[in-house]
């Protein structure tokens, strides 16, 4: 996939884009959304599709957990044959439990029983999609007292192990550092830079809980200036990747959005100086 900058495409932006045809690199839906073929909002992704490259971002494989995951991967293939997606992605993280849907992406112990689980579970995607995924570190606000494995370490072993991609989202290294007292640099270092296919931006805010000074991953606002630095920072250690602007609360005119979109571009343009047909 080119190192181009593109949007999260959420509903009320359809209608829109399609009209408008912004010059973004790519766009990027929430796979179950789309889960049902001839609903209105399947039959807008399909004609995005003529005009746009899609990316497939899903919230509900739970690749943590023990859950099944038959019924989701099937829809999920039908969606992926109908929409050729550039790329198919999903969480590093656990969402449901016996037989229990949580509306969050909860984080892992990092041990060497839970690599495993999860190595088995991607191998599972990708044999029955036919292709690889690639998957993405969350933003956390608690870590558990008997993981073993730093978090940037597990997440290029899992990828390394299961031959799969890292969709390294910049603003949840960010949230986490500062949530955790990371070194955010040191955590881009330790990442395989072979296996980092795509790049995540989006908003966060700052709250005081209890006397303490949380960053939230909110997706609510437009890129901070300390996550943009970030960004610069990754761009160096990893090269260009394409980069994905994410905004899904309080969500503004698609105009602001394509915006965001310019700003990593232009960013992506330094990188690569005239040369834009890189490829991951």
């Amino acid at each position: 996939m080119p190192a181009l900058a593109g949007i999260g495409l959420r509903a009320p932006h359809h209608d829109p884009l399609l009209v408008d045809r912004p010059a973004v690199g790519f766009v990027e839906v929430h796979s179950e959304n789309y889960f049902n073929a001839g609903s209105p909002p399947h039959r807008a992704l399909t004609a995005t599709r003529a005009h746009y490259p899609v990316s497939l971002h899903g919230v509900g494989l739970s690749l943590g957990s023990d859950t099944p995951l038959a019924d989701h991967l099937h829809r999920l293939a039908d969606l992926v044959r109908h929409i050729e997606p550039t790329l198919v992605s999903d969480h590093l993280c656990w969402c449901a439990a016996s037989g229990v849907h949580l509306n969050e992406l909860l984080p892992l112990p990092y041990t060497e029983e839970a690599l495993d689980l999860v190595v088995a579970r991607i191998g599972a995607v990708q044999d029955a999609l036919g292709r690889q995924i690639l998957v993405e570190n969350v933003s956390s606000y608690l870590e558990f007292s008997h993981s073993t494995i730093a978090e940037a370490e597990f997440l290029g072993a899992v990828a390394e192990r299961a031959d799969c991609g890292i969709l390294l989202d910049v603003n949840n290294v960010y949230v986490s550092a500062c949530n955790h007292g990371w070194d955010a640099l040191a955590y881009l270092d330790a990442l395989p830079a072979q296996r980092v296919w795509q790049l995540h931006l989006a908003g966060h805010q700052r709250r005081s809980i209890d006397g303490a000074t949380l960053c939230i991953d909110t997706h609510d606002g437009p890129v901070a200036p300390a996550v943009w630095r970030l960004y610069e920072a990754t761009l160096a250690r990893l090269g260009p990747r394409p980069t994905l602007i994410e905004w899904d609360a309080e969500l503004p005119p698609l105009a602001t959005l394509c915006d965001q979109a310019g700003q990593a571009q232009r960013r992506l343009d330094q990188h690569m100086g005239a040369d834009r047909a890189v490829a991951v």
